[in-house]
């Protein structure tokens, strides 16, 4: 009697249809995004002008920064192991590769740094959140988001404190002296952690809040509808409570006035000027949500609405997968994206030679570079898989093969 014929057993839809572990389409698509709104940021219009250009590239300023800082969480979580985290000898390895990606950004960020540009290099800075990152790769996502959270309110009033401790002291004077960073590039080990643009004491909580993401099965729609939801609300009580503030409390504003950080004016609690955290001069700065202000609800304000342009990334490009000319206006974009760093210094290694063309300096410098980076990034990505830097930086992971 022949045996009889043994029927495999069901693949469920979900499963088929399930995406690799690789890259996401939408996560390139809000990366580029990302890269091209700090091109908005570093040569756009001024946001100080009363023309439309400067009004909305306020939208820019600091949110596109943090949307690369917590697309840069993500990507940790990528390479050590998505919704699973990698174990064992594979674990090793994916936390070698997050530690010499950490080394290397840190040292070509120390070097574009030393170039005449006006842009304030956010490289290094993000090689230091990847080191920060290594013990945080194995936990779940509803841990990292709690530590995200703490993280938000902490640090920043951890870096207020300490700041202030520390102002009139000669303590940076006498670490900076032996700092060979600071030398080469002027911005050392205390302005990584705690006083340059992007300090890892207040910019953590973006790259944390990235791993928490990046820990979600993100082609769920219901994972989607939650974040839909999510992102917006934490956006909205960001800016919202700063707003409410100012105008509920009269002596917020004059506080913040006399502290001599703002201009003043009717939104001094949504744009500040770009130097970075907040002074330690009038502890009420710690109620703005300013760009780059490094307080609390800045911070949630901005992770709120990096996950709104992530869910609406990933949206947009799963509809356009059945939609081909949506598709292909769309991959200039997801080729930025997909080669974020090379993008990005090549826009400060052209600002730093064409020494006459300073930050903010105006639409049509900022529409030159936007096509430039559309059109070459475009043309490279059709003949290669990784931009230049990033093939560098992935050459340079390759030891880790080594790791028993």
């Amino acid at each position: 009697m022949p045996a009889r014929p043994v029927t495999p057993p069901a693949v469920p839809a979900a499963s088929r249809a399930a995406p690799p572990e690789g890259r996401l389409l939408g996560l390139d698509l809000a990366r580029g995004l990302a890269v091209l709104g700090m091109f908005a940021a570093h040569i756009g219009p001024d946001i100080v002008d009363g023309d439309a250009g400067g009004a909305v590239n306020q939208l820019t300023h600091g949110r596109s920064a943090a949307l690369f800082a917590l697309l840069a969480g993500v990507s940790v979580v990528i390479i050590s192991g998505r919704r699973r985290p990698k174990s064992g000898r594979e674990g090793r390895r994916a936390r070698a590769k997050i530690a010499i990606r950490g080394v290397a950004l840190v040292a070509l960020g120390t070097a574009v740094a030393m170039l005449p540009s006006p842009v304030d290099v956010i490289i290094a800075y993000y090689g230091l959140c990847f080191l920060l990152a290594l013990p945080l790769a194995r936990l779940p996502a509803k841990t990292l988001a709690v530590i995200a959270a703490f993280l938000a309110v902490a640090g920043p009033l951890v870096s207020f404190g300490v700041r202030a401790l520390v102002e009139h002291r000669s303590w940076e004077h006498a670490v900076t002296a032996f700092d060979p960073i600071e030398r080469l590039s002027g911005e050392g080990v205390v302005d990584l952690l705690l006083t340059g643009p992007y300090p890892a004491m207040t910019w953590m909580p973006y790259v944390v809040a990235g791993m928490a993401l990046g820990r979600l099965d993100l082609m769920s729609g219901r994972v989607r509808r939650r974040l839909a939801v999510a992102g917006p609300a934490l956006a909205v009580f960001g800016y919202g409570a700063s707003c409410l503030v100012f105008h509920l409390l009269p002596g917020v504003r004059a506080a913040v006035g006399d502290s001599g950080w703002f201009d003043s004016g009717p939104v001094t609690w949504w744009v500040g000027p770009e130097t970075g955290t907040v002074s330690t001069r009038a502890p009420a700065l710690l109620l703005v949500a300013a760009p780059h202000s490094g307080t609390p609800l800045e911070i949630l304000g901005n992770v709120g609405v990096a996950i709104t342009i992530v869910v609406c990334a990933l949206a947009v490009v799963t509809a356009a997968e059945a939609r081909r000319r949506v598709r292909r206006s769309l991959l200039p974009v997801i080729a930025v994206g997909s080669m974020s760093l090379s993008v990005y210094v090549g826009h400060v290694l052209a600002l730093a030679a064409l020494d006459t063309v300073d930050a903010a300096s105006g639409l049509p410098v900022l529409v030159a570079f936007v096509v430039a980076a559309l059109v070459l990034a475009t043309l490279w990505a059709r003949r290669f898989r990784r931009g230049p830097l990033e093939y560098l930086l992935n050459a340079a992971t390759r030891v880790t093969r080594r790791v028993g």
